[in-house]
């Protein structure tokens, strides 16, 4: 007996709405649309205000991110062009283009609107942000595109349209990025709680520019803008600096930053022997697990607190603070085995070069051998273990050599060097070692205040979604302000993304398994990537039914209270006749 059948062909069309059953009723709940049309309001002859234009883009991106000149192809298929009512036809790069550069001229203001609105409506409180920068890539060329000068002129602070887009240029060599590539740099500022992180603001910099000068826009903009009565902003080491913690106090803020150990190593020697160090209650999730199951080693922190104070250099001014003194067993192996090995590699390769020297091969003149030895040492610590020279060779010695193999010549000089072990001794005395200067009240130990910072890691991890999962990097746009429009468009789009799953997680019960509890946004859009529409054309128009939603997907509406994609449509749109 036969369970399947074949029919004749049908008209019926279909489109796959997916992930937008989500996606637009938090849009609504956020009131993107709403706020961004309250800060530009649209020309009356236009067809379309650009909250509609923008809203439908950030949907863009977070659902499949597409380059604008096929977003009307996305919206076609998915169904957007329905929900947003805004035909496939009229939905134009040059459209799109125009709204974002509309967005620009207001760009600060409608994000921290934005910020506002969610600590109101989602009960997420704004006194404690991680903030951490990273680098975007940009492909094309921006010849127009100019340094933007200091964001403070006096007492007042650029934004919006008095401050031009982010300078894009390149910046410093990176791991992370080619070198000689064009970029500019994004801060994001990140709650973070039981529920994970929610980036809510962040700001835009020069490519060329560092951590540091990231940090006072970022403080500006915050003062500027969210006008915070109480803040604790937690930071790397590449935004410490005496003028931060001096700034962020002058603006009755406390600081939770880590410091570079060159920083605080003679303070370090000076206090060692009188310090007090207690375990650490802070335990990563992996050593959590250890802690229950397994035998794979057991990890901890150690934390001892000093009182200090640091001197802004150019004012002169004092900055009482604690310093605390990390030590971490994990990151002391880690410093250990790394030193090995990059002892070991700067040894062979200085092995080499000494071999090419004595073959007398092409390149072996003192200057080449200079550049050859600067890029083996790089930026190592351990090149500071290493010494050496060239020795030029008498004629006696000359004449001693054998003859040079083809393609060689007879030497000129010899290639010695010699390593110094007492110097990675003394390093050695510092591994595991780091620090963290908090301005915060006494009433923050310094126990929590390891913890919080511990969560930057979070924070680090809403930079990784920044460029994956929504694609921001690498990015081409015909003009440096639409690329700094799309890149705070695309920090809305982030902070929905981690609202999704903060929203879930909130409505889970506190008994559900710990893989419920821990529900992604890729998870949720995973489970209505294959949630359809069907579309039927009749001589009045297209007559749009939703389909039945699966058992699991009825259960993430539930749970997040979202309306089902059929209750949405009967309010959007006209019953047929």
């Amino acid at each position: 007996m036969a369970f399947t059948w074949y029919g004749d062909q049908s008209a019926t069309e279909s489109c796959n709405f997916g992930a937008l059953a989500v996606i637009w009723p938090l849009l609504e709940r956020m009131g993107v649309s709403e706020i961004i049309d309250q800060h530009l309001p649209a020309d009356p002859q236009a067809e379309f205000n650009h909250g509609t234009v923008l809203s439908l883009l950030v949907a863009a991106r977070l659902y499949s991110p597409v380059a604008l000149v096929n977003v009307p192809r996305w919206a076609e298929a998915s169904g957007a062009d329905i929900l947003w009512n805004i035909p496939v036809e009229k939905i134009t790069d040059d459209r799109l283009g125009k709204s974002l550069d509309a967005f620009f001229t207001q760009r600060h203001s409608i994000l921290a609107s934005l910020a506002l609105r969610i600590s109101r409506e989602f009960g997420v409180p704004l006194s404690e942000l991680h903030y951490d920068p990273t680098h975007i890539l940009l492909h094309g060329a921006y010849e127009d595109s100019e340094p933007r000068g200091e964001i403070q002129e006096g007492d007042t602070v650029r934004s919006d349209d008095r401050l031009p887009p982010a300078y894009i240029t390149t910046g410093r060599p990176m791991s992370a990025a080619p070198k000689d590539v064009q970029m500019i740099h994004a801060g994001l500022c990140t709650v973070v709680d039981q529920w994970g992180a929610l980036p809510i603001f962040g700001h835009t910099v020069d490519g060329n520019r560092n951590g540091h000068t990231a940090a006072v826009e970022q403080l500006a903009l915050l003062k500027k803008h969210l006008k915070l009565a109480e803040l604790t902003f937690i930071s790397d080491r590449g935004t410490f600096s005496a003028g931060h913690l001096l700034r962020l106090s002058q603006a009755g803020f406390a600081a939770i930053a880590a410091a570079p150990w060159d920083d605080v190593r003679s303070l370090f020697d000076e206090q060692q022997k009188h310090l007090k160090w207690k375990r650490a209650s802070y335990l990563s999730i992996e050593q959590q697990r250890r802690r229950t199951q397994g035998n794979l080693p057991q990890e901890h922190y150690d934390l001892a607190v000093t009182r200090h104070t640091l001197v802004e250099r150019e004012s002169g001014k004092k900055i009482p603070c604690r310093v605390i003194f990390v030590f971490s067993t994990a990151d002391q192996k880690v410093a250990q085995k790394n030193r090995q090995k990059s002892v070991a590699k700067i040894r062979e390769g200085l092995e080499q070069i000494q071999r090419s020297v004595a073959q007398g091969r092409r390149h072996t003149d003192p200057t080449s051998i200079a550049r050859r030895v600067a890029k083996l040492l790089g930026q190592r610590q351990a090149a500071a273990y290493f010494q050496y020279q060239m020795i030029l060779l008498t004629r006696h010695e000359r004449e001693r050599l054998p003859s040079p193999g083809r393609g060689c010549k007879r030497p000129e000089h010899r290639f010695e060097f010699r390593q110094d072990p007492k110097a990675a001794e003394r390093d050695a005395e510092y591994d595991g070692y780091s620090a963290l200067i908090t301005t915060a009240p006494q009433t923050l130990s310094a126990d929590q205040a390891f913890t919080k910072y511990k969560q930057q890691s979070y924070s680090e991890l809403a930079n990784h979604e920044f460029k994956t999962p929504l694609a921001v990097h690498p990015v081409f746009l015909k003009t440096p302000r639409r690329v700094e429009a799309l890149v705070f468009l695309m920090t809305i789009t982030l902070t929905l993304y981690f609202l999704l799953q903060r929203l879930y997680r909130q409505s889970v019960p506190a008994k559900a398994p710990l893989k419920e509890q821990r529900t992604t946004t890729q998870t949720i859009l995973r489970a209505f990537s294959r949630y359809a529409l069907l579309i039927h054309k009749t001589r009045l128009g297209r007559e749009v039914q939703p389909t039945r939603l699966t058992t699991r997907q009825r259960e993430i509406l539930n749970q997040l209270g979202f309306d089902t994609p059929a209750q949405i449509l009967s309010r959007r749109l006209p019953r047929a006749p």
